[in-house]
């Protein structure tokens, strides 16, 4: 599979006719150029229209037994912006009559400003962090889109603010061992869901033998968010941002998670027909 840019899809348009039929143009209309596509994107993100489609698609996934709500599955991914500081950064110094002193980064033109850094496992981000709820096969229920430097391990609430469907009481939530605190234990029994977030073993304290058979109980559904994050990256070269802002970043992850869901569809649809 293939992420098309705005320039291909013009030319793909006007040069394939399975392609412009699959998009409903006849053969004898031409292809709106590439900057008519660009602005026609960028409106239906400022009108929120991507969430209100990524919404109908899996509100019929569901009626069709396709994404089965019997529990979920939190997790999230970095994806690096190439529009990043080079070099040395600059700083300018404003002082407000002797008083109070600000100090901000100046980046040239060419940086998202809107991205963040983060280090993880030794390496440093520069970009978002898109936030994944998904159901236990890994289809993706909601995405949530912010800056890289965000703990995801204290966004939990907002994460499951954000999902915009209606999730059944006394389902688990599973979710890596970075997720497990007090704060997190109390959010899922306040919104009755079941805590399935993996053990994670305390200073002078290994985990007991019932928590390791917990953990590994659990990670055989919980890895299917990872196998999620993976085909997004292998198929869609999602672990790269396209385009410049949060907003617009949130729009591509829609878009993967969208595309995601309804290419995995055929294959769950095959296999339900099997058992």
């Amino acid at each position: 599979m293939v992420w098309l840019s705005d320039y291909e899809i013009e030319d793909r348009l006007n040069d394939s006719i399975s392609f412009s039929y699959f998009c409903g143009m006849s053969i004898d209309q031409v292809a709106p150029d590439h900057s008519t596509l660009s602005r026609f994107r960028t409106s239906l993100t400022k009108t929120q229209t991507f969430e209100k489609l990524f919404a109908a698609i899996n509100a019929q996934l569901e009626a069709h037994q396709i994404i089965i709500k019997k529990g979920l599955i939190v997790d999230a991914s970095i994806v690096n912006t190439p529009l990043k500081p080079k070099g040395k950064t600059n700083y300018t110094v404003t002082e407000d009559r002797g008083k109070e002193v600000q100090v901000k980064k100046e980046y040239p033109a060419s940086v998202d400003t809107e991205a963040t850094w983060v280090k993880k496992r030794g390496k440093q981000h520069f970009g978002y962090k898109k936030h994944h709820v998904t159901d236990e096969e890994g289809l993706v229920l909601w995405v949530v889109t912010t800056t890289a430097s965000k703990n995801e391990i204290a966004n939990l609430d907002d994460v499951l603010d954000s999902v915009n469907v209606e999730l059944p009481k006394n389902i688990p939530l599973k979710a890596d061992k970075g997720y497990q605190s007090k704060k997190n234990a109390e959010i899922l029994e306040r919104r009755k869901l079941k805590n399935h977030i993996l053990k994670k073993a305390k200073r002078n304290k290994s985990l007991t033998q019932w928590e390791k058979k917990f953990n590994k109980i659990i990670s055989k559904t919980r890895y299917k968010v990872e196998r999620t994050f993976g085909s997004i990256k292998r198929w869609f070269n999602g672990a790269v941002a396209r385009y410049r802002g949060i907003e617009k970043m949130h729009t591509q992850n829609l878009m993967e998670a969208m595309s995601y869901n309804l290419y995995r569809s055929p294959g769950i649809i095959m296999s339900n027909s099997q058992k």
